[in-house]
């Protein structure tokens, strides 16, 4: 089975920064487009950004856009979100997916495993 395992959240003024790392176990981690959601208290998860198999292509939401950089490093089995000048707004548990695709997808269910999520609070 695979599993992923989401670090590096925890509480930031506003304006910090903190690195979120998902770590993969199991030997087809290259064959899997990742994704990283959102979910705050009372709202929808929500997506943040994906990254296709081998990097190539990104995208991100327009919240985040400018702010946030997704990257991966396949001889790691590990994918980063590096969240910059973040904001109350942000606050939410953050959540790594994978997903059997080269692209990935902004939907969730399109995701066949996730990990537990990490807690992140932006403080004004």
């Amino acid at each position: 089975q695979e599993q992923l395992v989401e670090s590096g959240g925890g509480l930031v003024q506003a304006g910090g920064s903190l690195r979120l790392s998902c770590a993969a176990s199991g030997r087809t981690f290259s064959r899997y487009a990742m994704g990283w959601f959102r979910q705050a208290p009372g709202k929808e998860r929500e997506f943040v950004s994906r990254i296709s198999r081998n990097g190539g292509t990104i995208y991100y939401a327009v919240s985040v856009k400018g702010r946030f950089t997704i990257s991966r490093d396949n001889t790691k089995n590990t994918v980063y979100l590096q969240m910059n000048s973040l904001k109350p707004e942000d606050t939410a548990v953050y959540y790594c997916a994978a997903a059997a695709s080269m692209y990935g997808s902004d939907r969730q269910n399109e995701y066949d495993f996730w990990g537990q999520g990490t807690q992140v609070t932006v403080s004004s």
